[in-house]
């Protein structure tokens, strides 16, 4: 992976849809952790939620809202873009965009529920 790319980028619609997830989660104020693991086989699985920070954690900021990325995960989310889509007609959901040299993958570990 590129050392140079940023450990996560979060579009604007995620993060209006962080926002309210925040105040209907009654969240407001804490990050958001995103977390990724290897699955058995070899994809990766996603995962999100609203918590506290620890002394490891790499606080990402995108205006109003903080994101952190535990130690582990941030080499398998280096270069992902967080987005919030359209999947079908009045389905929307977060998806977890990899760099270019892999395919989207939607949030597969269920984790990102608490958000959408």
């Amino acid at each position: 992976m590129n050392a140079g790319r940023p450990t996560l980028d979060v579009t604007d619609a995620a993060l209006e849809q962080i926002r309210t997830a925040a105040l209907q989660g009654r969240a407001v104020g804490m990050a958001l952790r995103v977390a990724a693991r290897r699955a058995g086989d070899g994809s990766i699985d996603y995962g999100m939620g609203f918590d506290d920070t620890h002394d490891d954690d790499e606080p990402l900021q995108f205006d109003d809202v903080t994101v952190v990325v535990a130690q582990g995960s941030r080499d398998l989310l280096r270069g992902t873009t967080l987005d919030w889509v359209e999947i079908a007609p009045g389905e929307r959901r977060f998806i977890f965009i990899p760099p270019r040299d892999d395919a989207p993958r939607g949030c597969g570990s269920g984790g990102c529920s608490s958000c959408g």
